[in-house]
């Protein structure tokens, strides 16, 4: 009697195959990110703001799922590298606004044809 080769099991829960394809991604991204010192939270955040340039500080944390806490410190970290630019809302002087930099959107598309690759 042969046996086959156990079929791929599907996942038990929803939660574990967020987990399982956020394990994927990160074998494929974090050779990327490591370039840049950058993590996966900081691929959220660019995901994000190339989406919607001029989204403030709230809205960035809160599509992101990042604390609002250390957005400031991961968005100090993208400012840097040149990849992310901050600037005053000129509707309201209160409130800072982003986008990417040319930099940071030639590598938004390198992480997103990442992610193409690797399925998710």
């Amino acid at each position: 009697m042969t046996q086959s080769a156990p079929a791929a099991l599907e996942a038990p829960s929803l939660a574990v195959h967020v987990r399982q394809v956020e394990a994927r991604l990160r074998r494929v991204l974090q050779p990327l990110l490591d370039e840049h010192g950058l993590s996966m939270d900081h691929w959220r955040i660019l995901a994000v703001v190339g989406a919607a340039p001029g989204l403030g500080m709230a809205d960035v944390a809160a599509q992101a799922v990042v604390a609002a806490a250390s957005l400031t410190r991961h968005m100090d970290r993208l400012v840097e590298r040149g990849l992310v630019v901050r600037r005053v809302d000129t509707g309201d002087k209160r409130r800072a606004v982003v986008a990417l930099s040319p930099l940071g959107e030639d590598y938004a598309a390198r992480l997103r044809g990442a992610e193409g690759d690797a399925g998710a």
